[in-house]
């Protein structure tokens, strides 16, 4: 979930000029938070750009789908996820968590999100990936923050729970992303993308590996109570970006991607225990040289991945077949389910958030609901 390479903007515009001619115009001097007038417009409908790779994507995305753009004039949106009619989001170079509504556009929830201090800091000194826990709380990945953190209410000014901050005495790289299994464990990814220069060789990084871990427990944690450092497990340290995590709807496998050098997705069998076996390459798509590259990621109820990929959203099999791609316009970054039928999928893409309605309803971040 990272952004490194910002010139590629010129050249995705020139092919989509009508989309691209409308941001110009929306985006002419503006800063990172769009006006009161553009949060309350009407959003910008397109068809959809498919890119049918199996026929079965024919299932899955209706005939005459309409891409819509609903809220523009970002620079790195990321890490979605919606509650309660509520889309919430990470802007991650204004270190900002937004919340958008139909009704009254994006406005900002908090800022700042991730780091703290007064000095400069690099390209992405704010959050990343969110999610819900079993009794509705909003679980953040801090990202820059180095720190997985926990509101206790929807409150941006209430109290928050550090869920983990350190492994084995030394700080997490950059917490990615991150989603709940049933019991309450909690799994997250933890590149260096956060970090001040994005590299293995950054003076501030402490860990070697750029892990998944998983945090036992983690719903039972009690409010405001410090982080039980000696139970954070290190799950996967051998993946150079594990970037978007997910569950199967079952729960047998979990799903992590990795941004570069290869651009790949990863299935691992979860054991009885929490912990993970059989790590098995489920796609790479490194020979796809268009923008983008393995990120955030959901699944439906039928087990199909949604996932950031280059030129868009890859949807994947259960089995690691590439169905198809929803082009989008910019590099995606991530995706959430919304809706009370959970068949809107909003889409995190660079400067905007764009959603499309599909037939099959997405897996819910909180089972059972």
């Amino acid at each position: 979930m990272h952004r490194r390479n910002w010139f590629w903007l010129a050249a995705v515009a020139a092919l989509f000029i009508p989309i691209a001619l409308i941001a110009a115009a929306r985006n002419s001097g503006a800063s990172s938070a769009p006006s009161a007038a553009a949060a309350a417009a009407a959003p910008e409908s397109t068809p959809l750009n498919l890119e049918r790779v199996d026929p079965a994507i024919d299932r899955i995305v209706p005939k005459g789908a309409m891409l819509e753009r609903v809220a523009t004039g970002f620079t790195w949106v990321e890490g979605p996820v919606w509650d309660d009619g509520s889309l919430f989001f990470a802007e991650i170079p204004s270190n900002s968590i937004r919340r958008w509504t139909p009704a009254s556009g994006a406005s900002i929830f908090l800022q700042p999100s991730g780091y703290k201090g007064s000095d400069a800091y690099g390209h992405e000194p704010g959050t990343n990936g969110m999610t819900l826990d079993a009794r509705g709380r909003l679980s953040v990945a801090g990202h820059a923050q180095r720190d997985i953190f926990r509101f206790e209410s929807l409150d941006p000014k209430g109290p928050i729970t550090i869920l983990a901050d350190t492994y084995q005495g030394k700080r997490l790289n950059s917490p990615n992303d991150l989603v709940y299994r049933s019991n309450g464990d909690l799994y997250f990814t933890d590149p260096p993308y956060g970090l001040r220069t994005q590299k293995d060789s950054d003076p501030e990084k402490q860990l070697q590996a750029n892990g998944v871990y998983r945090i036992p427990h983690a719903l039972q944690q009690k409010a405001g109570a410090p982080p039980e450092r000696d139970q954070l497990q290190l799950l996967v340290s051998d993946l150079p970006r594990p970037n978007g995590i997910a569950f199967s709807p079952d729960e047998k496998y979990l799903y992590v991607n990795s941004t570069e050098p290869k651009k790949i997705w990863m299935r691992y069998r979860v054991k009885p225990d929490g912990t993970l076996a059989d790590a098995k390459l489920l796609l790479d798509a490194t020979s796809d040289t268009r923008v983008g590259a393995p990120d955030g990621m959901k699944v439906d109820v039928e087990g199909n991945i949604y996932s950031a990929g280059p030129a868009g959203i890859w949807i994947i099999s259960p089995e690691g077949k590439h169905l198809g791609t929803i082009v989008i316009p910019e590099r995606t970054a991530n995706v959430a389910w919304a809706g009370p039928d959970r068949k809107t999928l909003y889409i995190c893409a660079s400067s905007s958030i764009y959603r499309v309605r599909l037939n099959i309803s997405g897996e819910p971040i909180v089972k059972g609901k």
